[in-house]
């Protein structure tokens, strides 16, 4: 054991060596490479040529006609658009003087674990409908302007696509002006409001210097307005009453100023104000009156103010009924009527700046059927006055490109963990059962029969719910793709995609420093799940069983380690010509894509699943690299959990004849690269029926006269009638 444990390691230390010298060679991926595999009119329809790359800013005219039309860009020119695979997903697209995505397509990517059996078609056609995307409405809206569709089993790599084509459109036109969109840095210092002016004034003078702004629209205008859409529809419905009749008159004021808000609302209703406030919140008070209401009916029926939004910059804010408070009448005596008067609040998380530019934006809706309806909007700006506003104190905090990266791409896999709470604490409940499992495993394998439910059941559960619902079969891919990552430069961002497998790897890691690799291989593997359940079956409908004679057997198993060794050289030089032989799993046929794919993956799947029919866990035990991989660093364990008498193996065979996977030698030794942590070794431990010396025992007790044939209590008083048993039982085991 110590010679092969000494092959291990030096073959181990050689790989590590081979991953911090081999490196590949690759041409860069620029839009440049990418062009001469375009053409315009993909992008822009109706465009002829390509102009030259700008110098400026990476992007190519299309030209129609000498003209340019659009421009065309690379999303991994602008933002990160790692995948799943730990590699660039690039995508080029082209965007018109409107900042509207003309033409998208899919370039190249490298994604085997989710994609390989998914049309490639299907993930171009998926690309490709992101053409007429308004990328003013995503600045607007903060990204959420648009619907995501979602192909199961890439639901990673499509949310990264779509974070890279909305965040990439919208840097690209702030920086050619596209749309009337323009740079999000501000200009000079970082302004601040100075809440220690607090003077009373009155309406006419908040009025006056703009401290309370207003939107007007009569009966006319907005007639006017949906006439010029051209909707026939909702032409023939115009607004009843005459054109100079007002619509909605909407005022707008900043009351969280305290000069603002103690003339308008008055002390004792400014005090509330404040109160209701947490830190970092601001308040705005609206007024209208006309024949229109800024409320709507959503707040009624969802709790939300379906007719008004508050922009500022990319930043978006709706209002929800707990954010907002009527207010009975101004303390103003010199203002007008109004026949809606309400308080609103912008949470602290809506990175508001008070000191800047904003705008409401007001929805005008017309019915044109019995349900349907058309829209209009209307921009109500706010800029607060300067008198109002501190000095400059410093220079703006401006973050670089780095940073602002480095926070997308947090937000992406912070919104992909949000999305699936509820998975990952099912999983986290999996791994908390398993681990009392393994902790008290003497308990759990008393009753044969309970635990051999108690497993049926928890491997069904991995296969259901982590193999073929969540998708979340770890692969020999993932490591590939950590040491491809080692080797270029380290980063979380990829692994967290995917939240079920980023744990279940570190509960590997931890695992293996306290049973092995069984842990995960017994127990978590969703195609070692469906193996042992399907021989479970096989054997219930009396199908032969075959034991794969030692020497062959001893022989067989190191088939794993040459594969594992061989695709991790393999991916030193290649990483795509790695992920293409990988397909030695059958995970992702089996498990990802429920054996939906070209029939030669399906009939390699069928074959192992059918020799682990005959011989339990087949593949698990010979082919598996996955498998050779944990079985390698699980030497470094720091306990043996598994119990043994000392005549396992001197002369008993019990275990090593029962063990499903042949992990036990012919001595007793159990070889913990092989073994699956079943526990069944543990349920013979303690079996009155199979082991030897559990029957020896009793037979003992049987001779002195004892009637009860139970094993005696673990740790009986010592008044107790079977302590001195006890004693000699202890004594037997040991």
């Amino acid at each position: 054991m110590n010679v092969k444990r000494a092959i291990y390691t030096w073959l181990f230390a050689i790989v590590l060596i081979l991953s911090g010298v081999v490196t590949t060679s690759a041409n860069a991926d620029t839009l440049a490479n990418f062009l001469p595999e375009l053409t315009p009119s993909e992008l822009a329809p109706g465009a002829d040529a390509f102009g030259p790359i700008r110098d400026d800013v990476a992007v190519a005219p299309i030209l129609k006609g000498g003209e340019t039309i659009a421009y065309a860009f690379l999303t991994s020119d602008f933002v990160g658009t790692t995948g799943y695979s730990g590699k660039p997903i690039h995508v080029v697209a082209a965007i018109d003087p409107d900042a509207v995505l003309t033409g998208v397509k899919l370039v190249k990517h490298s994604e085997p674990i989710v994609l390989i059996g998914i049309p490639n078609s299907k993930m171009v056609k998926l690309t490709e409908g992101y053409a007429g995307l308004d990328l003013k409405a995503e600045a607007a809206s903060g990204g959420d302007a648009h619907d995501l569709d979602i192909i199961s089993g890439a639901t990673v790599t499509i949310m990264v696509i779509d974070d890279s084509l909305v965040r990439g459109g919208i840097k690209v036109s702030r920086a050619l002006g596209l749309g009337g969109l323009s740079p999000a840095t501000p200009d000079g210092p970082r302004r601040e409001v100075d809440m220690a002016q607090d003077t009373v004034s009155d309406w006419t003078t908040l009025s006056g210097d703009g401290s309370v702004r207003r939107l007007t629209l009569d009966i006319g205008q907005i007639n006017a307005a949906f006439e010029a859409t051209g909707d026939a529809k909702a032409i023939a419905r115009p607004e009843r009453g005459e054109p100079d009749d007002t619509f909605i008159d909407m005022h707008m004021a900043l009351v969280s100023v305290p000069s603002i808000g103690r003339t308008l609302l008055g002390d004792a209703e400014y005090k509330n104000l404040t109160e209701w406030l947490d830190e970092g919140e601001q308040a705005l008070l609206l007024l209208s009156r006309g024949g229109y209401g800024y409320k709507g009916s959503g707040y009624v029926r969802g709790g939300i103010f379906d007719r008004i939004q508050m922009i500022q910059g990319d930043n978006s804010v709706r209002f929800f009924d707990k954010q907002q408070r009527r207010l009975g009448a101004l303390a103003t005596a010199d203002s007008p009527s109004f026949t809606e008067l309400d308080l609103f609040k912008i949470p602290a998380d809506a990175e508001f700046d008070p000191t800047e530019a904003f705008r409401m934006q007001l929805l005008a809706q017309r019915a044109i059927g019995a349900v349907e309806k058309t829209f209009l909007t209307f921009d109500l700006g706010y800029k607060l006055p300067e008198r109002f506003l501190l000095p400059a104190a410093a220079a703006p905090v401006i973050l670089s490109s780095a940073d602002d990266e480095a926070a997308a791409k947090s937000a992406l896999w912070q919104r992909i963990w949000k999305d699936k709470t509820v998975e990952i604490g099912v999983l986290g409940v999996m791994l908390l059962v398993l681990t009392g499992v393994f902790f008290f495993q003497f308990h759990a394998t008393r009753n044969a029969r309970v635990f051999y439910w108690f497993r049926i059941g928890y491997l069904t559960f991995t296969l259901v719910f982590l193999g073929w619902y969540a998708n979340a079969q770890l692969s020999i891919v993932n490591l590939m793709a950590l040491a491809g990552s080692l080797r270029s430069g380290f980063t979380w961002d990829a692994f967290l995609m995917d939240p079920l497998v980023f744990i279940q790897w570190f509960a590997v890691a931890a695992a293996l420093i306290f049973w092995g690799r069984g842990a995960y291989c017994g127990w978590l593997c969703p195609f070692g799940a469906l193996q042992e359940l399907l021989n479970k079956a096989a054997r219930a409908l009396k199908v032969p069983q075959w034991n794969v004679p030692w020497g062959l057997h001893e022989r067989l198993w190191p088939i794993k380690y040459m594969i594992f060794f061989g695709l991790f050289g393999l991916s030193m030089i290649s990483i795509p010509l790695a992920e293409t032989y990988a397909e030695v799993e059958p995970f992702k046929t089996a498990i990802i894509l429920k054996f939906v794919r070209e029939w030669p993956f399906v009939v390699f799947a069928l074959v192992l699943l059918i020799a682990g029919l005959f011989i339990e866990r087949f593949y698990c035990r010979y082919l598996c690299p996955l498998g050779g991989a944990l079985a390698i660093p699980a030497r470094i364990r720091m306990f043996d959990w598994l119990k043994r008498y000392h005549d396992c193996g001197h002369p008993c065979q019990t275990c090593r004849n029962e063990c499903p996977v042949q992990a036990i030698h012919r001595t007793g030794e159990i070889n913990p690269n092989e073994c699956v942590d079943c526990l069944h070794c543990q349920v013979l431990y303690q079996s009155s029926e199979k082991c030897p010396v559990v029957i020896r025992t009793l037979k003992r007790r049987a001779k002195t006269g004892t009637a009860d044939l139970n094993i005696p209590p673990r740790n009986p008083p010592a008044n107790h009638p079977n302590a001195k048993r006890t004693s000699a039982f202890k004594e037997e085991r040991q």
